[in-house]
């Protein structure tokens, strides 16, 4: 568990995906935090959760991403998505969208 707020919490960056679903390669991410430090949880254990079952099809077809809880949770325009910490590409803005 994360007891810190990530260090790019806030922040807008590119996507580096290993496995595109909806979300792609190059879509900007405004980063909230990491998930567990949001929700208290892994998102492993968060049943029924969207962006949680999302991210779990997501990375069941991926070799290369660890099943760890290096995860953060932010949004792609409107819709959250969790997305692996290696997977997350350079910082393109610090303000606010």
């Amino acid at each position: 568990m994360h007891d810190t707020q990530h260090e790019l919490a806030g922040k807008t960056v590119e996507l580096n995906l290993k496995n595109e679903s909806d979300i792609r390669t190059g879509d900007l991410y405004r980063i909230e935090d990491w998930w567990d430090h949001l929700t208290g949880g892994s998102w492993m254990d968060a049943d029924g959760n969207p962006a949680c079952l999302k991210y779990a099809m997501r990375t069941g077809f991926a070799d290369d991403i660890p099943l760890d809880n290096e995860v953060v949770y932010g949004k792609v325009g409107a819709f959250g998505h969790l997305i692996h910490v290696s997977e997350l590409g350079k910082v393109v803005s610090d303000a606010p969208r």
